[in-house]
């Protein structure tokens, strides 16, 4: 039985409610009056005041306080519920399937549908029923288990950055098997191809209830360039309202770290699914960019990854002689600087200055011949993936170049001397172009009538000429032709790059061809004969909320399935590097229209709130209680037994029992980071970095305990205990030293943590890296945890590098030193590298290296292994053999010591006062 959202566990003893009238009548009976008799000794009692006195009849307060109180008292032995469950379905005990969408459309509310789950699965546990979960994004055959082995598991269960295909839900449907059953799906929200299939299979095993969120989806299609700007497209599944949302431009600082480089709202007209905006950057800007995403959408379809595409091109333009002065339309480069600026950047210089700064493109307009050197730098510039666009002209023309052999660095052997049409002394008129094929990249482009050509230079008839031409006159001979060179093209355009020999530099269609090839072909994805043999490698993949992770351990995809396939388990989407370039697979390809789901009129679909069940029969029968306590103290003050003081110290009691427990006004409001930096500031605190590994955090805290004892009792340094500390939370700053040992499963940092890091590193604080794997394994990535350290390090602002030299200070801070072993030895110990101008003064022992501290210490012979102490001041693990073991250890207190103190003073004994001590040491 339920009233609104109040439901009883038994609801009969509410009929005791009707006996409340009843109550009432009889409570304010009144007994028949007194016979009157006349007695003579009453006299004697008049005057007399009697202290106890009864009212002749219950206030009417009274008794409805009462009536309150028993009332009470049957509601809450009547076990109310606050939104109670639907019983039908909560009474059910065969077994519940709960399906998945799992898509990125599903992570934009999946903590709620987390806690539905957990719901639903307390629901089945206390009813005993199986429970099977099916993900659709990576189906697999649905185990019926118990609902609390589910809920252990529920942690484990996240969305896909993909979504379900058509052979998906196939799939799903066979593995479902023979047995009845309940379904809950737990839907994205979105229309997908067959769903129905499943649907189908899924109702004739039992009833199906859909839940579903009522959030609004919002997401981007890749961006692309449009007259030198950013096309941004977002599009949404419901044509809702007119609505504003935001998309920031994610990028790297000049320091490598991520940052936050722009933002740009795009405006939803009303009942429009899609909206566009563009986005103007500067070059360098638009060079940094890593991905897109809209502001609080915290799913993959919300974000969109940038890879080689949207760089601004860089083009070389070289002539084969210089410009004319006062004839600026009869230059080589005049009608290609106007084609081009607007869309690449234009790099001036001769072909040794501008091969250097790697271009996408460089031009020779009638650039005859080149010298041996120039032509082996430019074979290998193409061969590694650059384009030559070449055009003729008369030095070509009257050249040997590419006569009886082929040269490598043009597409087609040339006839000599070229072809003049139209011209005075020619007999045949101006041709015009033919239609462009579709195996052209100029496929598609409008062709003017009034674009004809005079003159060309003439390729010579040869078995592969053919597939070589990608435009040519009306009369069939080539216009321009192309030849691949290694991952590179070399283009040849038959006439000149001005309008000597034809009209087509006057034209829209050269500026369209030209970002055809320049531009647009090296934005767009290479086609299936370019991606035929190769194989991509995943560097950073795409989670399901549309957070990118590392990718170094998942095998390579085949290329012709960025042009064949779709994102999946083993195609996820993310950045792919190639022979050649980068490439973004992106959740959303571009043009993609969302549609919201449409299930049939007789399936139930649900949102996904669902306020718990609360328990109010406790609250009733303590509320009868107090009512019952309130009626003694009225019945009490009635009657006249409450004395005033009595009276006033039983509400005094009874307030201090009801009232809340107040907090007290000088309550401490530090939190715990707070109070953890504070202690820092005051005293000397060595840290090191919590890597979530509790046996790694505790021995790196003892090893810092054991330094912390060997400081005290060598040197006046008197440090606290040691902290781990949380680059999340906690204040950097205040730490001279920290220990970051390296394990190959510890989180990657967050951008903030590292933009503290950094902060930390310029200001005078040390970080030593320790990767442990001395024993097995030399500086590098060699290792598991040696490849952690560069992915760990890579945003971080570390300078050059070089193994501790025999002069470095840190070989003399405190203790002479040229070894620094830990628990392992073998390994070089890297610090920022000297001064390049870092002279040895004769005399002197050592270079005059009185600079700063070095920020971090690279090594791996596990430092705080060898360090640490229990409380008793033991050893905790074992450093090598016998004495030779506890020599080893006493090395790397020494090497602890200095590290310390090397951090606390700086350089100073690098000065020169220090030199006749340290000579003395030296035995010099």
């Amino acid at each position: 039985m339920t009233i609104g959202p109040l439901g009883f566990a038994a609801p009969w003893l509410l009929v005791a409610l009707a006996a409340l009238p009843i109550l009432w009548l009889i409570l304010r009976a009144v007994p028949p009056a007194p016979i009157r008799r006349r007695f003579p000794g009453v006299a004697l009692l008049l005057g007399l005041r009697d202290d106890d006195s009864v009212s002749d009849r219950t206030p009417w307060w009274l008794l409805l306080l009462r009536m309150l109180a028993v009332a009470a008292v049957i509601i809450g032995l009547a076990g109310p519920i606050l939104n109670p469950q639907d019983q039908a379905q909560a009474n059910r005990t065969g077994p519940m399937l709960i399906v998945l969408d799992s898509s990125w459309a599903s992570a934009r509310d999946w903590p709620a549908k987390e806690d539905l789950l957990d719901s639903m699965l307390a629901e089945a546990g206390r009813n005993a029923r199986p429970v099977g979960i099916l993900q659709l994004s990576d189906p697999e055959t649905p185990v019926f288990q118990s609902a609390e082995t589910w809920r252990t598991r529920l942690t484990g269960l996240a969305p896909a950055a993909w979504a379900p295909q058509p052979e998906d839900y196939e799939q799903a449907a066979t593995l479902l098997g023979d047995e009845d059953f309940e379904t809950r799906w737990f839907s994205d929200g979105l229309a997908r191809e067959g769903r129905q299939t499943l649907l189908d299979a899924l109702q004739d095993r039992g009833p199906v209830t859909v839940h579903e969120s009522a959030v609004p989806i919002y997401a981007l299609t890749p961006a692309v360039v449009e007259d030198d700007a950013l096309r941004l497209t977002a599009t949404r599944a419901d044509p809702g309202p007119a609505r504003d949302i935001t998309v920031e431009a994610h990028g790297r600082d000049p320091s490598g770290a991520q940052r936050l480089l722009a933002t740009q709202d795009i405006s939803f007209d009303a009942g429009a699914k899609e909206a566009t905006t563009l986005l103007s950057l500067p070059a360098e800007l638009r060079a940094r960019l890593t991905r897109f995403e809209i502001a609080g959408q915290s799913h993959a379809g919300a974000v969109t990854l940038t890879d080689d595409s949207l760089k601004r091109r860089e083009v070389a333009l070289i002539a084969g002689r210089e410009d004319r002065e006062g004839l600026e339309l009869l230059s080589p480069l005049h009608y290609l600087e106007q084609a081009l600026e607007p869309t690449a950047d234009l790099l001036d210089g001769s072909l040794g200055d501008v091969l250097p700064a790697n271009p996408d493109v460089v031009v020779l307009a009638d650039v005859a011949t080149l010298s041996g050197a120039e032509q082996a730098d430019l074979l290998d510039w193409t061969d590694r993936g650059g384009m030559l666009l070449r055009f003729a002209g008369p030095r070509l023309a009257a050249s040997d170049v590419s006569r009886t052999e082929e040269d490598p660095l043009m597409p087609v052997r040339l006839r000599a001397g070229g072809r003049s049409v139209g011209g005075a002394m020619s007999w045949g008129e101006p041709k015009q172009l033919a239609p462009f094929p579709e195996s052209s990249p100029f496929f598609g482009l409008d062709v003017p009538s009034d674009v004809t050509v005079t003159a060309q230079v003439m390729a010579q008839p040869d078995p592969t000429l053919a597939d070589r031409v990608i435009a040519q006159l009306s009369d069939g001979t080539p216009l321009v032709t192309r030849k691949r060179i290694g991952q590179g093209q070399v283009v040849l355009f038959h006439v000149t790059a001005n309008a000597e020999w034809s009209t087509l530099p006057l034209s829209g269609l050269f500026v369209q061809m030209l970002e055809r090839l320049a531009i647009s072909s090296s934005l767009a994805l290479p086609d299936l004969a370019e991606l035929e043999g190769t194989t991509w490698q995943p560097v950073q993949v795409l989670s399901g909320s549309g957070v990118l992770e590392d990718a170094s351990t998942l095998p390579g995809v085949d290329g012709t399935r960025f042009v064949e396939d779709v994102p999946g388990p083993d195609f996820r989407p993310g950045l792919y590097d190639g022979p050649d370039r980068r490439l973004a697979l992106n959740v959303l390809p571009s043009g993609t229209t969302l549609t919201p789901v449409s299930w049939p009129a007789h399936l139930p679909v649900l949102g996904l709130d669902r306020p718990p069940e609360a328990a109010l029969g406790g609250w009733f029968l303590a509320g009868a209680l107090l009512i019952l306590m309130a009626d003694i103290l009225a019945s009490l003050a009635l009657s006249g037994r409450l004395m005033p003081a009595r009276a006033t110290m039983s509400a005094l009691l009874l307030a201090l029992l009801l009232s809340p427990q107040t907090a007290d006004a000088q309550d401490d409001t530090m939190t715990e980071a707070d109070e953890k930096a504070l202690m820092a500031a005051s005293e000397v605190v060595l840290g090191h970095i919590i890597t979530g590994d509790s046996s790694l955090d505790n021995a790196a805290q003892a090893g810092l305990r054991g330094l912390g004892e060997t400081l005290f009792f060598r040197t006046s340094v008197e440090p606290a205990d040691p902290v781990g500390v949380n680059l999340e939370t906690d204040e950097l700053s205040v730490y001279p030293f920290l220990y970051w040992p390296i394990s190959p499963d510890q989180p990657i940092p967050s951008d903030q943590a590292y933009v503290k890091l950094n902060d930390y590193l310029r200001t005078g604080g040390m970080i030593l890296f320790d990767t442990r794997d001395a024993n097995v394994a030399g500086f590098g990535a060699s290792s598991p945890t040696g490849r952690k350290l560069q992915r760990l390090a890579r945003p971080l602002d570390i300078p050059p590098l070089e193994p501790i030299p025999e002069d470095h200070v840190l070989t003399r801070t405190f203790y002479l030193l040229q070894d620094f072993p830990g628990r392992h030895t073998g390994r070089s110990v890297w610090v920022e590298s000297a001064p390049a101008d870092a002279e040895q003064v004769e005399g002197m022992p050592f270079r005059n290296l009185n600079d700063n501290v070095t920020p971090v210490v690279i090594g791996g012979n596990d430092w705080a292994a060898a360090w640490a102490m229990d409380e008793r001041g033991n050893p905790l693990f074992p450093v090598g053999r016998g004495f030779a073991g506890e020599r080893q250890r006493e090395l790397a207190y020494r090497f602890g010591v200095n590290l310390v103190m090397h951090v606390l003073t700086g350089n100073y004994k690098s000065d020169q006062v220090h030199v006749p001590a340290l000579l003395d040491r030296l035995g010099q």
